[in-house]
């Protein structure tokens, strides 16, 4: 289990939960299928996945969590045209011109009906909890899904002292700095993509994909006020991103350094490699994650 995106949380006291407390507070908030007409339905499940039942996955102090959430599917088009055939059949019949509200409580009617035999679809988001350096790291590019993670969990637990990282320094200027002088910290490569935003409200954008980020034409864009809200990175050839001006990792790879360690493993299983593949992954972020914090200026807790 490799996570591909890090929106990044502090948690402001001591996380009071080991593995077994945790799966039990889980439990009370466990995924069960929409039953009958339940538009979606929300829970926790086991990240191991189907057959798994622990609903905590831990390792070396880092405890993985997945949350689970059903919809069920109406497509709007079937769904007007069904009620515009109704309506007709109605008006037809009676002789007269349905009211606004009458054509609401008809639709509302019809979904009601409709929901049992909508088809669903499913999604899961993962995360885990640093115990040891107080982090909740959520694999998810959207910042709302990773926020609903946190206050589903913070539900489940009674509360959760949990807030977005706050650096002393704006990820934004630094950033900008890095690519106008050329000179990020030294275990950071900038690589070929970014995007650059003009400060003033509803400022022009700028995107670069695959480009050489050094030559005249950015310089020229950063010289006359555009700044770098996204910027991909390259640390110490170990992980490559794209880092937002919120300190959000996207796109994250895990690089051959990396992958030799995973190489390096004797696991058979599936359950064995998972174990393995998330023991790597943690141990490789907690590195990580505080020195991308030092890099910039520290976390502001004020």
């Amino acid at each position: 289990m490799w996570f591909k995106n890090l929106n990044v949380f502090r948690v402001t006291e001591t996380f009071a939960f080991d593995a077994e407390t945790l799966a039990e507070k889980l439990e009370t908030m466990a995924f069960h299928p929409c039953a009958g007409q339940q538009a979606f339905s929300f829970g926790w499940t086991a990240p191991l996945g189907k057959g798994a039942e622990q609903l905590v996955h831990s390792s070396n102090g880092f405890l993985m969590i997945c949350a689970k959430k059903e919809e069920r599917v109406l497509p709007t088009s079937v769904v007007n045209e069904m009620l515009q055939d109704k309506i007709d059949e109605i008006e037809e019949q009676e002789g007269r011109k349905l009211s606004k509200k009458a054509k609401t409580e008809l639709k509302d009617n019809l979904i009601f009906e409709l929901l049992p035999r909508a088809f669903t679809f499913s999604h899961k988001t993962y995360a885990y909890i640093d115990t040891q350096n107080g982090f909740v790291v959520v694999d998810s590019a959207s910042t709302k899904k990773a926020e609903d993670l946190l206050s589903a969990l913070r539900k489940t637990l009674g509360s959760l002292p949990a807030i977005p990282l706050n650096t002393v320094e704006k990820p934004v200027l630094t950033m900008t700095q890095w690519l106008l002088n050329q000179n990020p910290p030294a275990e950071i490569v900038i690589e070929d993509e970014c995007e650059l935003r003009a400060p003033e409200e509803d400022g022009g954008i700028i995107r670069c994909k695959r480009h050489d980020l050094s030559l005249p034409e950015i310089k020229n864009h950063l010289d006359i006020g555009k700044q770098v809200i996204k910027l991909a990175l390259n640390w110490e050839d170990r992980l490559s991103f794209i880092l937002d001006e919120n300190l959000a990792v996207k796109r994250l790879k895990f690089l051959d350094l990396i992958q030799e360690q995973v190489g390096e493993s004797e696991a058979s299983t599936f359950e064995e490699k998972f174990d393995v593949d998330f023991a790597i992954m943690t141990a490789e972020l907690a590195q990580f994650l505080p020195r991308l914090l030092a890099i910039f200026g520290g976390e502001n807790r004020a």
